[in-house]
């Protein structure tokens, strides 16, 4: 009977600090220097008068610098280019417009990608222009990573309408890259490598809920669930002191001296079992990128790896 008050008592603690089972993980890709400059440019080569130009030469060793991805100094000389071409040389300035895109959006600067994007002349291109597909999903990954959806889902509409194929891949990396396991469950069926991805995840995946309850029951046993043997240990040590202070306090009639180490008490319990949730949803969440990394990476599903063309 005690046990099952007991219980009831923890569960009812562990519901006012429920975490939930919704991961959030933080995936990004690894890229060589030499894949990206593998693509080929989408412009023509300067002709022998441009390069004599000051504008040709500032382009020139712009290209250069982002071969070698020392993207910031190519930024400034793009900048420099820019200032120096002729204004009815429309089709260069879009291409150096392009390449400081392309800089950005390399140097993971996605807030200044799209305020140089709004702010150049590339708005106005449509599917004539050769990097068009690339423009438009550098513009919705920037979009995403900053967390403007309205501009995002303009740039996918883009892209569905346009870009079939690109569509598709895009569906599977957005389920993966946020980490919408019920998105996934639905795609799984048709992508074997998903339901391989979610029947190993679920395998190692632990219950925040379970973490809390443990914690509850007995402190620390919630970080040891997750295999945290120093912050079980931790936790156990310091809820056993305060408790067995509060209790000595009171015993001797140190109102006062129990009252406090009582409230101290209860932070760290209250703590604990918020904290054992807490840190069962980053184990998740760890477990998950691991895998969904690896699945990313091997079917080329982030954005990155859909591009076609460099500088």
């Amino acid at each position: 009977m005690k046990m099952k008050k007991l219980l009831l008592s923890a569960l009812l603690v562990t519901s006012c600090y429920r975490i939930s089972d919704k991961i959030e993980p933080t995936l990004a890709p690894t890229i060589e220097e030499s894949q990206i400059n593998s693509l080929p440019s989408p412009f023509p080569s300067l002709s022998m008068k441009e390069k004599q130009e000051d504008w040709g030469k500032e382009l020139t060793i712009a290209k250069a610098l982002a071969h070698e991805f020392d993207l910031y100094p190519a930024v400034s000389t793009l900048k420099r280019a820019k200032a120096l071409l002729p204004p009815d040389s429309k089709d260069r300035l879009e291409e150096i417009e392009y390449d400081m895109l392309l800089a950005y959006y390399l140097g993971n600067q996605y807030q200044t990608l799209t305020y140089h994007f709004e702010k150049s002349s590339l708005p106005h291109v449509d599917k004539t222009f050769l990097p068009f597909h690339d423009m438009v999903l550098l513009l919705y990954d920037s979009y995403r990573n900053i967390r403007d959806f309205e501009s995002m889902n303009k740039m996918r509409q883009v892209i569905d309408e346009n870009y079939p194929g690109t569509q598709k891949k895009l569906l599977l990396s957005d389920s993966l890259i946020t980490g919408n396991i019920d998105e996934l469950e639905a795609l799984a069926p048709t992508h074997p490598s998903i339901q391989n991805l979610l029947d190993v995840y679920k395998k190692e995946k632990k219950s925040p809920f379970t973490a809390q309850l443990l914690n509850a029951l007995i402190p620390g046993s919630g970080y040891l669930y997750i295999g945290q043997k120093r912050s079980a240990i931790t936790s156990f040590l310091l809820n056993g002191l305060f408790i067995a202070a509060t209790v000595r306090f009171f015993q001797l009639d140190y109102t006062a001296a129990g009252i406090i180490t009582l409230s101290f008490e209860a932070g760290w319990y209250f703590g604990g079992i918020y904290g054992a949730g807490l840190e069962t949803k980053y184990y998740n969440e760890k477990v998950y990128q691991k895998y969904a990394s690896q699945l990313l990476h091997q079917e080329k599903l982030f954005p990155i790896f859909m591009l076609e063309y460099s500088f």
